[in-house]
């Protein structure tokens, strides 16, 4: 594996575990982006019918959905199994001693 390609693979690593530690946590997090998009529609009647409370858990579940199913995509393109993901990180490992042993 060439540097580009281990370098590449080592940021997709760290925003799933990003994504997965967000997902776990239940979407705990000081950082907010605005805006989203969403049918007008969908907030309207939500808001009309259980208040803007509701809005924001609604739109936080399909968010959540959605970043569920992104991550598994990202995975499948970037690693393709479990197998080439505990390669990987076994290969960051190895790189991560060399670097120790080699900065002493």
């Amino acid at each position: 594996m060439d540097d580009q390609e281990f370098r590449k693979k080592y940021i997709n690593l760290r925003v799933l575990k990003s994504a997965q530690d967000y997902i776990q946590d239940s979407g705990e997090t000081p950082t907010a982006v605005y805006p989203i998009r969403v049918p007008e529609d969908l907030m309207y009647q939500v808001l009309k019918l259980h208040g803007p409370e509701n809005v924001d858990k609604l739109l936080h579940e399909i968010f959540m959905h959605g970043l569920k199913v992104w991550s598994e995509a990202v995975f499948q393109t970037v690693f393709g199994s479990e197998e080439d993901l505990k390669e990987f990180i076994e290969l960051l490992k190895h790189r991560s001693e060399e670097e120790t042993s080699g900065s002493r």
